[in-house]
């Protein structure tokens, strides 16, 4: 294992279902991952890459195999354990923003900051998000790029070493996707953490770190990136 190794995904297998209509969605997963690395896994759907992330965010078990954040194994934490360790190192970004309607931008961003304790400055975030002049305002009056925002700031508020997102951009129009991978891109250039992007467009790899190609189940490729062009760059 690497100095600098900070995530471990160990020969992770999962399948789902029983007998004859069992399926085996993850078939010996190996990768690791640095500290402050942007990574996306990449592949078709059906490829496990949302399992695999599930897995990766305890709310999932792996059959067989591990993964350990900062040498510590998640297999081996206790349900209490596994809520502290999702509270204190990971935040969520999902294809559904998950909002709570009658909460402002604000107030919806601070659920997360409960969670935490050392919550980012509010103020200085919502600026960062281009949500200061919105935050008073209710989901039902923003875009769905603005929402996605919201949902971002709920999930990095609290200021989580992992950021999980699962394919953040697909509800969204091309120009409103750059400009929220943009934003992903700006949040872990400023706060340094680490981000894991499950996508299936394959041209937001060429702004990534680290790129994990999967396919039925199993690693095809794992590329470091050292020429990444910027989010606003992308073309797809």
């Amino acid at each position: 294992m690497g100095e600098n190794t900070f995530l471990t995904v160990k020969d992770i297998h999962k399948s789902f279902g029983e007998g004859d209509s069992k399926t085996e969605v993850l078939r010996g997963m190996d990768f690791t991952v640095v500290k402050g690395e942007f990574c996306v896994l990449l592949g078709p759907s059906g490829s496990g890459k949302s399992t695999l992330l599930n897995i990766i965010g305890g709310i999932d078990q792996a059959d067989e195999g591990y993964i350990a954040i900062a040498g510590d194994k998640l297999r081996d934490m206790d349900e209490k354990a596994l809520t502290r360790y999702r509270r204190k190192h990971l935040g969520y970004v999902f294809q559904l923003y998950n909002l709570i309607p009658n909460l402002n931008v604000k107030e919806n961003i601070e659920v997360g900051a409960y969670l935490s304790d050392k919550p980012l400055d509010m103020d200085d975030l919502l600026v960062t998000l281009g949500l200061w002049e919105h935050r008073y305002k209710l989901p039902n009056q923003l875009s769905g790029g603005q929402q996605q925002r919201t949902s971002i700031g709920r999930a990095i508020v609290k200021n989580p070493d992992i950021l999980l997102c699962d394919e953040p951009t697909g509800a969204l129009d091309y120009q409103t996707s750059k400009e929220i991978l943009k934003l992903i891109e700006d949040v872990n250039q400023k706060y340094g953490n680490t981000v894991i992007m499950v996508t299936h467009n394959n041209a937001i790899s060429e702004m990534a770190d680290h790129t994990i190609k999967l396919r039925d189940g199993k690693v095809r490729k794992n590329i470091t990136n050292d020429h990444k062009i910027s989010a606003m760059e992308l073309d797809w």
